[in-house]
């Protein structure tokens, strides 16, 4: 018979030797891996701050959709985005209470000497482009096409009321009711410069920095016109009708296609972001922006524009490393 004491005896010596064996794979396991758990650690760093944010109601769905992903990797970081449009941001940033001022269309030579004035260096950063798209009334049965030409007789001020059946005979001979964004806006700005080429735009349209005002005012009237970013007509397309633009080759519609090709012309046009240099010292904006460049492709393309090529976004992260 076993007796009790060697009993007791064999398991003591079975604990010792199972606490033995899990001290031994545990050191192994911490050895083997101890390079790649500070690696994640560093990876999986929970940040905390604020990144102020405002500028172009046309780059703001872009941004709202990366502030989104960015908060659940980096809840504690507190990223506000303004919409007030591409020349309201700009004053703000001149002004130095964002960090982050986006653009849909370069910054100005005087937009740079105020910064310079106030001692703000920042950095350019392209993240997409847009074809901006000129929208309809869907019940407006009589548009198929606009010509440049078309446009601008149709948008400038000439001081008589605009009828369709100015623009083309055979048109309705009922009063054109226009939408365009504010004189604040990177879209007007770019509009300004490439239709209306500097001459006033016609009084009556109503002007709005909010671009879900123009969807309403074109959806509300058959006879309206309006003009906005591509991202906007893509998310209110059953309810809108979108226009192909003539540029001189032919009629052409906005699509991702023919926005990355160049062929939607003259309204393609590039999609930025500045960031303020010194802001750049704070690891939450260094890793927001970075976190911006490396998803703004896919982030882009998920709310209607089209991304850049895969060696720009590249070229911008050694950019942004580079003023670490």
């Amino acid at each position: 018979m076993i007796s009790f004491k060697y009993l007791a005896l064999s398991a003591m010596i079975g604990a010792v030797l199972a606490f033995t064996a899990a001290c031994g794979a545990g050191n192994g396991a911490t050895n083997g891996s101890e390079g790649n758990t500070d690696q994640a650690g560093e990876e999986n760093k929970q940040l905390q701050g604020e990144v102020k944010i405002d500028g172009s109601s046309t780059v703001f769905p872009i941004m709202e959709a990366v502030v989104e992903e960015f908060g659940m990797e980096q809840p504690g970081v507190k990223v506000s985005v303004a919409s007030s449009g591409t020349g309201g941001g700009f004053k703000a940033f001149i002004a130095g209470s964002t960090d982050l001022s986006n653009a849909s269309r370069p910054i100005k030579d005087e937009e740079k000497q105020k910064l310079e004035e106030a001692g703000i260096d920042f950095s350019e950063f392209k993240l997409a482009n847009d074809g901006l798209s000129i929208v309809v009334n869907n019940e407006n049965d009589w548009v198929d096409h606009l010509t440049v030409d078309e446009l601008k007789k149709m948008w400038v001020e000439d001081g008589q009321v605009k009828k369709w059946s100015d623009i083309r005979e055979g048109w309705p001979d009922e009063e054109i009711k226009f939408y365009s964004p504010g004189t604040d806006s990177g879209t007007y700005d770019y509009f300004n410069e490439v239709i209306l080429e500097d001459t006033p735009i016609v009084e009556k349209a109503t002007l709005s920095e909010d671009d879900n005002i123009l969807v309403q005012g074109v959806t509300g009237d058959k006879n309206a016109i309006g003009y906005f970013g591509f991202a906007y007509y893509v998310e209110n397309k059953d309810a809108l009708k979108i226009v192909p633009i003539d540029g001189g080759n032919g009629p052409v519609e906005p699509t991702h296609e023919t926005v990355e090709s160049g062929e939607y012309a003259p309204l393609s046009r590039p999609l930025f972001t500045y960031v303020k240099n010194e802001s750049l010292k704070n690891e939450e904006v260094y890793e927001f922006i970075k976190y911006t460049i490396e998803n703004a492709a896919v982030l882009a393309e998920d709310v209607g524009y089209v991304k850049l090529k895969d060696e720009e976004y590249e070229k911008a992260l050694e950019t942004l490393e580079a003023l670490k």
